[in-house]
């Protein structure tokens, strides 16, 4: 089902124009009009999700491997020598468009550092112990 309130649903239903790098009957892949770096690009599903949370099992699991097609494409076509695959869900994950959808960010050596962190420490018993509390909730 389309919204007609999100911009993501018009861009991805071809009501407003993009430069749109592939499209099948469930998915528009665009460029980001704010790159990261050249070849940004966003996998928008024509189906209105907010999140990964609401996708439904069958537009999911066509996600990554899109995604790979996608990165595949910026390796050879791009020259990028990576890629990485980014999926914010809520607002404090990132998320500005509340539309699900996949950013595939080519990465070029001597880029800029982007999509990473600086790792914690956790010992084992408090590894068991977030593991426990996830799992009840599965």
């Amino acid at each position: 089902m389309m919204d007609d309130n999100c911009i993501f649903c018009k861009i991805a239903n071809g009501k407003i124009p993009s430069a749109t790098i592939y499209e099948d009957a469930d998915f528009r892949v665009i460029l980001d009009m704010g790159p990261a770096s050249r070849g940004h690009t966003l996998i928008l599903p024509k189906q209105h999700f907010k999140d990964l949370c609401e996708a439904d099992s069958t537009v999911s699991a066509k996600l990554f491997p899109l995604a790979a097609k996608i990165g595949k494409a910026m390796i050879t076509g791009l020259g990028a020598n990576g890629f990485n695959v980014v999926q914010n869900n809520g607002s404090s994950a990132g998320q500005t468009v509340f539309h699900l959808h996949v950013h595939v960010i080519p990465r070029y050596e001597g880029g800029p550092a982007m999509v990473s962190w600086i790792p914690g420490k956790a010992n084992a018993e408090e590894l068991t112990n977030t593991a426990d509390i996830i799992k009840k909730h599965l």
